[in-house]
């Protein structure tokens, strides 16, 4: 078995390392990951300056520190870089929660989606972070998971999107299959003034959580495993029949 790991916060971040190390054992790794920290970077590709690669060596596992975003590196993996398709792509582990609406800007769960739309079976993995940083939590379950995904293939327009409470093993209430939460971010925007009294902005924000029972959010803060099921078709099924009512109405002339 192939397998194909990539993050966003980096190709020597202790997230990837962590999983490397743990499923090692189950076939031939490849790391194809940023060469620096690519957080929040959604699904951006680069098409205005080249890419740089370097390759590198982890225990018995190639890897590839790439000067782009995850998109990037799972493109250049499946293009070049591999020389066969891989069975699995694995974007994380991430240093944080990727839950609800984050999903929209993370890099993390970008790099999973480039791999479905390339017809690669694929999974997003992230800590919700709460001091510990106990990554092998998350990495024990994805060692079980893998032969059962690979196994029971997915739609090919889905990868699991999958968040871990960051506490021990022991703590870990089970699994829960379940929808994406409600998160946005508040008052999200501060101004600060340089040393020549130019404006400059930071995002940062207030997280607001609604924490409603079906949903990942709710889910990973009462320490369950949360697995959703995310496709990149964002039609809005429900409005085609009305909207189709615009085509006999003579707007364009």
């Amino acid at each position: 078995m192939l397998i194909l790991l990539t993050n966003d916060d980096g190709l020597t971040a202790t997230g990837i390392q962590t999983l490397r190390q743990t499923i090692e054992p189950l076939g031939e790794v490849v790391l194809v990951a940023p060469d620096r920290e690519r957080s929040a970077s959604g699904h951006g590709i680069t098409m205005h300056k080249p890419l740089r690669v370097e390759k590198q060596y982890f225990g018995e596992s190639l890897g590839y520190a790439v000067s782009g975003t995850p998109a990037d590196c799972v493109k250049l993996a499946l293009e070049q870089l591999l020389d066969r398709p891989p069975h699995l792509v694995i974007s994380g582990i991430n240093k944080g929660a990727n839950l609800g609406t984050d999903v929209l800007y993370s890099g993390t769960v970008s790099g999973a989606l480039e791999a479905i739309i390339n017809g690669i079976p694929s999974m997003a993995v992230s800590l919700d972070l709460r001091g510990n940083e106990l990554f092998s939590t998350a990495a024990d379950f994805i060692l079980k998971l893998i032969p059962i995904a690979v196994k029971q293939s997915l739609p090919s327009r889905t990868f699991l999107n999958i968040n871990v409470p960051d506490v021990e093993s022991t703590e870990i209430k089970g699994i829960q299959v379940a929808k994406l939460g409600a998160r946005r971010y508040v008052n999200s925007v501060v101004e600060r003034k340089d040393p020549r009294g130019k404006s400059y902005y930071w995002l940062s924000g207030v997280l607001e959580d609604k924490a409603q029972p079906d949903t990942d959010v709710w889910a990973v803060a009462h320490n369950y495993i949360a697995i959703t099921p995310v496709q990149y078709d964002l039609t809005d099924y429900s409005q085609l029949t009305k909207l189709k009512t615009l085509e006999e109405r003579n707007l364009w002339s």
